[in-house]
């Protein structure tokens, strides 16, 4: 009322008078609005709805629903630093209480309650990052000579371009995963300020650089790269858990936008990965037109390129069933954001 009276002073009573009615009349009002209103419903915007909806036939209900549970607290072991059981034990020591994640993703750890970063022992010496179990499947992914994946480990100073790279997550994961010449570039300088001081205090050396991906004349040596790690700018539809504001920020429009987005970088950087090498595409999107669908038309476009063995859509549901439509739920019981990994290996020949 206080804000009505200083904007609008001759409309305070009018706005006093509906307030009072919505109050009298809560019980009835908001199970109506919610039933007919799906917006209200579902607590996201009638187009994003429809989206979901549209990609996820089957599971949209259970995927909006999720998007208004707030997201887990999940942590990164510096690789260099220790184990993921021993930095359990030191949690415990500090009176907070997690546990050590699994397999696929061996330095991940759990907090059972988020607490502040100061709180977490260690972390202003580098032993450990704030970082979403999804998210910690990139560098591995790229990196190769896991148990099942279809190429070798990167070798010992191969060149690798994380393209997009702020604020630094996945770049720092690589360069504590192994010994490699990295270029983190990303377009926006201030955020790449954000890259320097993560690989500042976890102790690693990378190159950064402030520049447009796409506009490879004006940053690009001429020197092939061994890997390219491409975390395109998308529409966070992934993440909205943790940024609620995104759904009411974003507009239909914008998707096929981000889509064209995508689709210039993947051109762009293509021509910059050796024969023979990978290149890993992710965004934090549940949306196909993000995921499955700009890959398969890149692979449409492009015959030397072949698709590995990757997870594909990841969606951030407590259960581990695969989906025929080419989706799983995220590891450790769905405690991982929405993402799309599609890895790609360029034919030798080409």
């Amino acid at each position: 009322m206080a804000c009505a009276r200083r904007r609008t002073p001759a409309s305070a009573g009018f706005v006093n008078a509906v307030l009072r009615r919505f109050l009298r009349e809560r019980e009835a009002l908001v199970p109506a609005l919610r039933q007919e209103v799906p917006a209200a419903r579902h607590q996201h915007p009638r187009w994003w709805i429809d989206q979901v909806r549209r990609d996820w036939p089957d599971r949209w209900e259970a995927l909006l629903d999720a998007a208004n549970q707030p997201g887990p607290m999940m942590l990164r072991v510096h690789a260099r630093h220790g184990s993921a059981e021993s930095y359990v034990a030191a949690l415990a020591e500090a009176g907070l209480q997690a546990h050590a994640v699994g397999a696929r993703t061996p330095q991940a750890v759990l907090l059972e309650t988020p607490a502040p970063v100061q709180a977490l022992p260690g972390f202003a010496d580098g032993r450990v990052s704030v970082q979403d179990l999804s998210a910690q499947l990139a560098a591995p992914l790229l990196l190769g000579g896991l148990p099942g994946s279809e190429l070798p480990a990167l070798p010992a100073g191969a060149r690798v371009l994380d393209a997009c790279a702020a604020p630094g997550g996945k770049t720092a994961h690589l360069l504590e995963l192994a010994d490699l010449d990295v270029l983190a570039l990303d377009a926006d300088a201030s955020r790449l300020k954000r890259v320097d001081e993560t690989l500042a205090r976890l102790g690693l050396q990378g190159r950064t650089l402030a520049a447009d991906a796409r506009d490879t004349a004006a940053w690009w040596d001429g020197q092939p790269f061994d890997a390219i790690l491409l975390d395109a700018p998308c529409s966070a539809s992934g993440i909205v858990r943790r940024h609620p504001d995104v759904r009411w920020l974003r507009r239909a429009s914008d998707i096929t936008e981000l889509a064209r987005t995508q689709t210039g970088l993947l051109e762009a950087l293509w021509p910059l990965l050796k024969p023979g090498g990978r290149l890993l595409y992710a965004t934090c999107s549940i949306f196909r037109a993000e995921g499955a669908g700009q890959i398969s038309s890149f692979l449409q476009r492009h015959p030397e390129a072949r698709a590995l063995r990757a997870p594909g859509h990841l969606l951030p549901l407590p259960d581990n069933r695969a989906e025929a439509a080419g989706a799983t739920s995220s590891p450790a019981a769905g405690s991982g954001d929405g993402f799309f990994y599609a890895l790609l290996h360029k034919s030798p020949a080409s």
